[in-house]
């Protein structure tokens, strides 16, 4: 049984759901996967309560507040996994790029694995560029700032990221509006900071906001998605590597 921990947004924890369902699709119920969607909603805001390690954040507190902050979501994102955990989960995603600044922890304190969503893209990425090329991240301030794909990426390639102007007129926008369901003002917003990445000649582009998707390929066949030489979509990828674990033997006994 496969254990998904979303509500980082909600919209994207569906997408990640569909995405495996479509993944199986054109079989018989009996053989789609088991899975637990733990829609935990109530998770404290990931990209407002990082900064124990991050002194630039724009909305940086003196560090003791930043502390309680990032206990409060490690406390909330552990009573999620070990609910997961006990429901006998063989293991766990959580389809949130920012909500991976709290792995570490999360898998000191968790008994069954929880895949690493940023480490998946990571090898993607290996299997279809050259080392050193310019990868372009369109994510969070918080996991920018946080450099959670920096700390995977950075020995073998080159991120690149919008100016701060796109940054906060188009990439936060673009997050926003999928969260309140709009993905056309979401679709129109992010299209600057696709380009600026295009032009500054990026090989691939990390749709590193499980929001990001939904509001570029909501629109598209999910053919689209799949085929894409642009972007690299975590959610898809860490779709594919759960349905690999799924069906391994040792995952799918006593099921």
């Amino acid at each position: 049984m496969i254990g998904i921990l979303g509500g980082m947004g909600t919209q994207a924890g569906l997408d990640f759901c569909n995405k495996l369902a479509i993944l199986n699709r054109g079989k018989i119920d009996q053989e789609y996967p088991l899975f637990i969607l733990y829609n935990k909603s109530n998770i404290p805001g990931r990209p407002e309560s990082i900064g124990v390690q991050t002194g630039n954040i724009s909305n940086s507190k003196p560090i003791k507040k930043n502390k309680k902050k990032y206990q409060a979501v490690l406390n909330s994102l552990l009573k999620g996994c070990k609910l997961l955990q006990k429901n006998k989960c063989k293991f766990i995603v959580i389809p949130c790029n920012t909500a991976h600044y709290w792995y570490d922890d999360l898998k000191r304190k968790i008994n069954i694995p929880i895949i690493n969503m940023p480490q998946e893209v990571f090898k993607i990425t290996k299997r279809t560029c050259k080392k050193n090329s310019k990868i372009g991240l369109l994510a969070t301030e918080g996991t920018l700032k946080t450099g959670v794909y920096n700390k995977i990426f950075d020995k073998d390639y080159n991120l690149e990221f919008p100016t701060d102007n796109l940054q906060k007129n188009c990439v936060n926008k673009a997050i926003k509006f999928v969260k309140m369901g709009n993905v056309k003002l979401a679709e129109k917003a992010i299209r600057p900071a696709i380009n600026y990445l295009v032009k500054q000649k990026c090989k691939k582009i990390i749709l590193g906001c499980t929001e990001l998707p939904i509001a570029i390929f909501a629109f598209k066949s999910f053919k689209n998605v799949k085929t894409s030489k642009v972007f690299l979509d975590p959610n898809l990828i860490l779709a594919v590597s759960s349905m690999k674990k799924y069906k391994s033997k040792n995952v799918r006994t006593n099921q």
